[in-house]
């Protein structure tokens, strides 16, 4: 079982318009609604890959009702989200027909008390016995820690069972203090990256990265793929051609991509591969931050990888 964590959940609200215009009246085309929180768009992509996975967070409030009742939708999800008084958040976003573009409205999340937080944490330390692998994504709801991620992953790393691997997923203040517990694999983008190091070469930052805790350190490029540093090498790998899509949701595949092939302990370039295919069939999705299976497939065909193992 792959464990993700989502600390500040969302119910995904899609509204598609002909042609979104500032200040004017629209015709919804098309609603879309399903649970959401990078955590939980990573497990949808893992079950779609055939993984069993179970979620965790935090959920409350009708629209925690509705989020919990459209997850038992997905196959191979497993829920085990804590319930909170304050109600779980919703994220729009407005996709306009004729550009392409897409506009989000993000809420900042419930307010968790002290005491949730602590029931938290011991349903965490319950599930890591039974998991292969935990991703920490997203943002942090108020009244959670800032240096909730660091804790949890030296929770991971010291837990009753055998030790379990961790990626961070994260940004701001919280990747800045989650570093610090030495996550095995680290994957922001670019901007993140930047944020965190100073640094606006994606090399370098990566490097300086890895110094500041990370295991490993995989930076999403965008359009240009993927760039991984890891204690066996390093590589880099890019789609086949430059992508035109709906880029909401690539990163949260890639990580799916990530997580999927390091419990089925593929070699690196293979893991980056997939993680790459898989954000860029998601770009590519008419649907933000699905995937179709035969793109995705075609896809890995046509990722090149290129880089060097470090010499034993």
């Amino acid at each position: 079982m792959i464990l993700t964590v989502t600390l500040n959940t969302a119910l995904d609200i899609t509204y598609r318009v002909p042609s979104l215009r500032a200040g004017a009246s629209h015709r919804v085309s098309e609603v879309l609604e399903r649970p959401g929180g990078k955590g939980v768009n990573v497990a949808r992509v893992l079950a779609a890959l055939g993984h069993e996975v179970t979620v965790t967070g935090f959920s409350g409030g009708p629209t925690g009702r509705v989020l919990r009742d459209r997850l038992t939708e997905v196959p191979r999800v497993t829920d085990a989200l804590v319930p909170v008084s304050g109600a779980t958040r919703r994220t729009v976003t407005l996709v306009d027909d004729r550009t392409g573009a897409t506009t989000h409205l993000n809420e900042p999340g419930p307010h968790i008390a002290h005491a949730e937080w602590s029931a938290f944490q011991e349903v965490y330390e319950d599930l890591l016995p039974s998991a292969s692998a935990v991703a920490l994504c997203g943002s942090l709801p108020p009244g959670v820690p800032v240096g909730a991620y660091a804790n949890l992953v030296r929770t991971a790393r010291t837990a009753r069972a055998a030790r379990v691997p961790v990626l961070l997923d994260t940004s701001g203040a919280a990747l800045r203090r989650g570093v610090a517990g030495r996550p095995d694999l680290l994957k922001p983008n670019t901007e993140e990256l930047a944020e965190l190091t100073g640094s606006h070469e994606p090399l370098r930052a990566t490097q300086d990265a890895r110094r500041r805790g990370a295991g490993t350190v995989v930076a999403s490029l965008g359009a240009d793929g993927l760039l991984a540093v890891t204690p066996e090498g390093r590589w880099r790998a890019t789609p086949p051609a430059p992508l035109t899509g709906n880029p909401t949701g690539a990163g949260d595949a890639a990580v799916a991509g990530l997580l999927s092939a390091l419990v089925e302990h593929r070699p690196w370039p293979e893991r980056l591969i997939r993680a790459t295919a898989l954000s860029a069939a998601t770009v590519l999705s008419p649907t933000a931050g699905d995937f179709d299976r035969e793109t995705y497939e075609r896809l890995l065909t046509t990722v090149t990888v290129t880089g060097v193992a470090t010499a034993a």
